[in-house]
């Protein structure tokens, strides 16, 4: 996996769910005062978060505005709060500013809003305020882009989370259910540059809907010749290799030199030992944690910067 250029070189890299895990429960547990946690997509960085820390948490997701932030931080102060997949809140100055301050080192931060801002009076909400909220950041992308960008950092905990796909496996393995879906996707971790466990999902819904799961499966690592190949390969309607090598060439794809040329580099160099799923039906549908700017919005209406 190519490691992110993005993030300072002190930053923790981690690799593993267990190191990653130990971070989030110590958060969790009130050690951490901020904690900030990058990494690919797909990889349940969030969803750690949310396991270790429960339902009394600030959750704050999506399109975040820097002024609804302090309204939660307000409406919800001493209690923790976690900022989800707000990549381009600290590329705002009022943005980073805001976590500057709910960032300080000192167990009581002073969070203020000094700009213009009607809606505080119409809201009761003062100027100024003191808060014990802990923070932690969840994101796909972060830069050092300026001074208070680099304070943040020098704030918190940064950790940058890249488990390798055998690693992302392995964790989907502890709550995923469809034994023959799973077991399709382990063939192909090695082509996987970048995994998600959002994989196992999409293969789960096209294949409750009787769609090609298996395609899906092979889209999401491969393109060209290398993935009609592997629809080729994957497809349980050919009786053998020699009926897939005459409608590899019949589909104009290539000769059959170019079939098995592709089909040696699909194959792995060692089959790793067999993962027995077990759970054998979905997992009761997880409660979303609220989403407290929704509440604000439908309180309050826009919530702008005053």
């Amino acid at each position: 996996m190519t490691k992110s250029q993005s993030l300072p070189t002190y930053a923790l890299r981690l690799t593993t769910y267990s190191e990653l895990e130990q971070y989030v429960r110590a958060f969790a547990a009130g050690h951490l005062n901020l904690l900030m946690i990058f990494g690919p997509p797909g990889v349940g960085k969030s969803r750690s978060v949310r396991q270790a820390i429960g339902s009394n948490v600030c959750w704050i997701g999506g399109q975040a505005t820097p002024f609804g932030i302090y309204l939660q931080a307000y409406e919800h102060r001493h209690e923790p709060i976690v900022l989800d997949d707000v990549d381009c809140l600290y590329a705002n100055r009022l943005g980073i500013r805001l976590l500057k301050a709910l960032g300080q080192t000192e167990r009581t931060k002073t969070v203020s809003w000094q700009t213009a801002a009607p809606a505080l009076k119409k809201c009761g909400i003062p100027r100024q305020f003191t808060t014990t909220s802990r923070v932690a950041l969840v994101g796909n992308d972060w830069k050092t882009l300026n001074a208070d960008v680099a304070a943040l950092e020098d704030r918190g905990h940064l950790l940058l989370f890249e488990p390798a796909p055998v690693e992302v496996h392995r964790q989907a393995s502890r709550w995923y259910w469809d034994q023959e879906s799973f077991d399709f996707i382990a063939d192909h971790l090695h082509l996987m540059a970048q995994h998600s466990l959002r994989t196992y999902c999409h293969a789960w819904e096209l294949k409750q809907a009787g769609l090609d799961w298996r395609q899906g499966v092979l889209c999401r690592c491969l393109t060209g010749v290398a993935l009609a190949v592997a629809k080729l390969k994957a497809n349980p309607n050919f009786a053998n290799e020699a009926e897939r090598i005459r409608a590899f060439v019949r589909s104009g794809a290539g000769c059959r030199a170019s079939y098995f040329r592709h089909a040696r580099k699909l194959q792995p160099a060692a089959r790793s030992q067999k993962i027995v799923l077990t759970q054998a039906t979905p997992p009761v549908t997880e409660v979303a944690p609220r989403n407290h700017l929704d509440q604000l919005q439908r309180r309050f209406g826009r919530l702008g910067n005053g």
